[in-house]
């Protein structure tokens, strides 16, 4: 069973948001790193880029494939996980922890209202894995 905290939002493409104020941190979930592998590379945009909710902003290689990452919320990137440059194995080691993605100033904070609760991401994944 793959860990999904309570306090996050997620999207259909698997990737989770913490909202702090104006700013949603954003990573994928322990669910699709379990399905990727071992992460070996991870491709981050630039502080600065901006991007619409559901737009690819990167990508997570692992053993297996190459995956599209896509922002849940509209905004402007105004950080990204430097770490992980040296250390893609945070993705699969620290998924909603040190394994953070970007950080997004939210030009459309009601986005976050229409991703999924916790519970209704763990009955996706079921019915994904069936």
């Amino acid at each position: 069973m793959a860990n999904i905290p309570d306090d996050l939002h997620y999207s259909k493409d698997h990737e989770w948001v913490r909202v702090e104020g104006n700013i949603a941190v954003v990573g994928i979930t322990d669910y699709a790193q379990d399905s990727l592998g071992d992460v070996v590379y991870v491709e981050l945009p630039k502080a600065g880029d901006e991007f619409a909710a559901n737009e690819s902003f990167g990508s997570v290689e692992s053993v297996k494939a190459v995956s599209e990452v896509f922002s849940p919320v509209s905004g402007e990137i105004v950080g990204i996980n430097e770490a992980l440059a040296d250390e893609p194995e945070m993705v699969n080691q620290d998924p909603y922890g040190k394994g953070w993605m970007i950080r997004v100033q939210l030009s459309n904070p009601g986005e976050v209202d229409s991703l999924l609760t916790a519970a209704e991401y763990e009955d996706f994944t079921k019915a994904e894995a069936e």
